[in-house]
């Protein structure tokens, strides 16, 4: 019999497995004024440099490029005006906007709130993302919902940040209200901080603190600070045409939905595993998963993994519903290709037992096809991942990590890689080409999920 996998129970701990502590330029001080000149100097000189901040909604540098949701949004602009960007990664967010007033890159791409103060200092190009400031605390802790109840908690936020600008303004009708501040490039210091219940505590974008959830599940959030308002990049004013570029660029990039899918790239799984979902999946548990649990453990038997396991991505491809069709034509519960099922002997994809014992060998044959050095949960990770997107792929993103300087044998950097799949710059230099890359990402993430959630309710 096979030893079966030992699987951390830690929700959502691939969210930051996409962060690098690799900096792209080391110290803010060395940025120099840039030239005075125009979108076509910049041009000719084939650079676009760009100031941010390392985080897990924003940037992160990897040997090879910039991987996160402004660091996409800048390449795209990048390409549109054919340069490179060249980003510099700062410490805060008082050091960008300082250093964009002395003039010293040509934009700033750091989930930047525009603000009228901010407004007063610096030029904004076109608002890209709508978000709500949010206050998040531990749901053992206290839980203000009005401005009165905050003055009574221990409260750190991101110095320079529009959340401090937010809770100086209404201290000067609630002269209680007192906060911290500290220096990140995020507010995720301090979401760990009040996960760990070291503060009462923070305010995050609305976008992060749903991100932090799926990381600390005792993550709460019960009131907002301000209703939704735009963020937007800082640009140069001294640099001719560049707010005529901006303009014209993101009016076009809503236009074609390119905004739109990036949104979903890279947010749009985090309303998905909302609470409405955690209730219909514990709705499942009692009235459907029973009826299918003998036929999960008796798959898991002599397998590398558990029947939870298995019950998580069975949840994942169908629901637990045996008779659900995808419009690709893949079936069952748990969702096999003609060609899969013919693989595995299976004659009838909408037979639970049969499709149970089918998902399970499948999955088992790509979990003995993967290289040996590959190894523990990793290893099962990395099998989920090609049941979902195709082994073919996943060696590709084991190039790619390769090339990087990166483990290949470690999910973390493949989960990172995965989504590189979707540009030209890499799908083109691998043997199978495109794949939609955030996709086996994200169906990984929710199988782990489900299964810790399962796990907390149900004895293996």
């Amino acid at each position: 019999m096979q030893e079966k996998v030992r699987i951390s129970f830690i929700a959502g701990a691939t969210i930051l497995a996409g962060l690098s502590t690799t900096r792209c330029n080391s110290a803010p001080e060395t940025t120099n004024v840039v030239e005075d000149g125009s979108v076509e100097t910049i041009q000719q000189d084939g650079n676009l440099i760009v100031l941010t901040l390392e985080g897990p909604t924003t940037f992160s540098a990897t040997t090879e490029g910039a991987i996160g949701y402004e660091a996409d949004l800048v390449q795209a602009f990048a390409d549109d005006l054919g340069v490179t960007p060249r980003f510099i990664q700062m410490d805060s967010i008082d050091e960008i906007l300082d250093a964009m007033e002395d003039g010293r890159a040509h934009l700033a791409a750091a989930n930047l709130t525009i603000t009228d103060t901010r407004q007063a200092r610096l030029a904004f190009g076109p608002a890209y993302r709508n978000v709500t400031e949010s206050v998040v605390c531990h749901q053992d802790g206290p839980a203000p919902q009005d401005l009165e109840a905050l003055t009574e908690v221990n409260l750190t936020v991101v110095e320079g940040s529009s959340y401090a600008e937010t809770l100086s303004a209404h201290a000067e009708d609630y002269p209680a209200l007192t906060f911290d501040t500290q220096i990140a490039g995020s507010a995720l210091p301090m979401l760990r901080d009040v996960a760990e219940k070291r503060l009462d505590c923070t305010v995050a974008d609305s976008h992060l603190a749903e991100y932090a959830r799926r990381l600390y599940p005792d993550l709460v959030i019960p009131m907002s600070l301000t209703e939704p308002r735009p963020l937007g990049w800082v640009y140069n004013p001294e640099i001719a045409g560049m707010d005529q570029a901006l303009a014209g660029w993101f009016m076009e990039a809503h236009a074609n939905g390119y905004l739109e899918e990036l949104d979903e790239h890279w947010f749009g799984h985090l309303d998905d595993f909302d609470y409405v979902e955690v209730l219909r999946f514990v709705e499942r548990v009692e009235d459907r998963l029973p009826r299918y649990r003998t036929y999960f453990e008796a798959a898991a038997e002599e397998k590398p993994f558990d029947w939870i396991l298995l019950a998580a991505q069975s949840y994942q491809e169908s629901h637990w519903d045996p008779q659900a069709v995808s419009p690709t034509g893949v079936r069952g519960i748990m969702m096999l290709t003609r060609v899969t099922a013919r693989e595995v002997g299976i004659e009838n994809r909408l037979d639970p037992a049969q499709s149970v014992d089918g998902g399970a060998r499948y999955l088992e044959r790509l979990y003995d096809r993967l290289p040996d050095a590959i190894e523990g949960e990793d290893r099962l990770w990395f099998a989920l991942a090609a049941y979902n997107v195709g082994m073919g792929h996943i060696y590709d993103a084991r190039t790619l990590a390769r090339r990087q300087g990166l483990n290949p044998n470690e999910w973390d950097n493949i989960e990172r890689m995965l989504p590189l799949l979707t540009r030209p710059k890499y799908y083109t230099s691998v043997n199978h080409g495109y794949a939609r890359g955030y996709e086996p990402v994200r169906y990984v993430e929710r199988i782990r999920d489900y299964y810790n959630m399962l796990r907390a309710n149900i004895p293996v």
